[in-house]
């Protein structure tokens, strides 16, 4: 093969070769949906983790040292106030009282033998006094071990529930020793959660009142979902919120306060409490219009020649379809609707408008 044949063989394949990239590089352009950035009032929810705790909670300690000799009740038992839960057993106690009793006596005999003679002026007053000091000092140390004696019997300090119970029958305790159980009532129930910063001064800052004692009466009701994931049958309101922001955490401390008729809560019950608020005024978007990097809500802007270009938004609010934005885009701004899973920065694309509620509502039908 001459070296001219060979020239124009690979001409034609450089040709052709061209053409074909050509052909690439002349791929039509894809229609994809835009839709343009919304003010809107919304509504929207939040949960945080709770911890429940019965309206009183009462610890039960030991004041005297000894033996558990009886436990009466068991645990989720219902007491009143003043039944007995434990007994501690009160042998040597009941030796001392019987010592004392007789130094009482004794001491007793001493100041009538006295009171006569200083009656008479055969002794002088200072030796009845000292006698009576002693009498007194003896009677005191008698009381003091009757009523140790009485700590013996440990009883409910209100009505409720019992708790878990700590120690049992021959365990040794003592004022020091940690609580043996405790007896909570939770026909009303306290739910302790806590909220950042932000959330409060969102949660708060549109509840009418001049007040935090007045914007409180105004929240909404709050719901409760459950360990298992179900929803607790009454709703509670919020009764408190702490004057201060913890300094270690940046949170603000909320109670709220549920019914709990069928004693469905116990003490030490968790899950999660659904906050509603409003946002007025707030700039949103599809929330299936966006995608997450590293923690960031990334869109796709839609630029004046219908490029593609990746934005950055800042955002704390969602709902179930919109996301509220706080920074990155403004009224009107056109962004890319759907497909941001298979476009890429720098794509052009033929722009479709659409309307934010055909998205909405194309997003409900899709996970309906």
């Amino acid at each position: 093969m001459t070296n001219t044949i060979k020239l124009l063989l690979l001409t034609l394949l450089i040709t052709s070769c061209n053409n074909n990239l050509k052909k690439v590089k002349e791929k039509p352009l894809q229609s994809y949906k835009v839709v343009a950035s919304e003010i809107r009032d919304i509504d929207y929810v939040k949960s945080y983790p709770v911890s429940v705790r019965g309206e009183v909670s009462s610890e039960v300690r030991a004041k005297i040292s000894g033996y558990i000799d009886a436990v009466y009740v068991d645990e989720g038992e219902r007491v009143k106030k003043g039944q007995r839960l434990f007994h501690i057993e009160t042998a040597s106690l009941s030796e001392q009282a019987q010592t004392a009793k007789a130094q009482v006596e004794v001491a007793e005999v001493e100041a009538d033998r006295l009171r006569p003679l200083v009656e008479k002026q055969v002794i002088s007053e200072i030796q009845l006094k000292t006698a009576e000091a002693r009498l007194a000092e003896k009677r005191s140390n008698l009381n003091t071990i009757y009523a140790n004696i009485s700590y013996a019997t440990i009883s409910s300090p209100v009505n409720g529930v019992v708790g878990s119970i700590n120690f049992r029958q021959g365990t040794l305790v003592g004022p020091n020793t940690e609580t043996l159980t405790e007896v909570s009532d939770i026909r009303n129930v306290f739910a302790f959660f806590s909220m950042n910063e932000k959330d409060f001064l969102a949660f708060t800052k549109d509840v009418e009142g001049k007040t935090m004692k007045q914007k409180i009466a105004n929240l909404p009701p709050v719901e409760l979902r459950l360990a298992d994931g179900s929803m607790y049958k009454h709703k509670g309101n919020i009764v408190t919120i702490s004057g201060s922001i913890d300094q270690e955490t940046g949170a603000v401390s909320f109670r709220a306060k549920f019914p709990n008729p069928e004693e469905t809560l116990r003490d030490g019950s968790s899950g999660r409490i659904l906050v509603r608020n409003q946002v007025k005024n707030a700039l949103v978007i599809p929330y299936q219009s966006t995608f997450e990097q590293q923690g960031d809500f990334i869109v796709y802007r839609v630029s004046a020649s219908d490029s593609l270009y990746t934005k950055k938004v800042k955002s704390s609010i969602k709902t179930k379809q919109l996301l509220v934005i706080e920074e990155g885009l403004e009224e009107g701004d056109i962004i890319l609707a759907e497909g941001v899973n298979v476009v890429r920065s720098g794509n052009k694309i033929i722009p479709q408008k659409t309307t934010m509620d055909a998205i909405l509502n194309s997003y409900q039908v899709q996970f309906k």
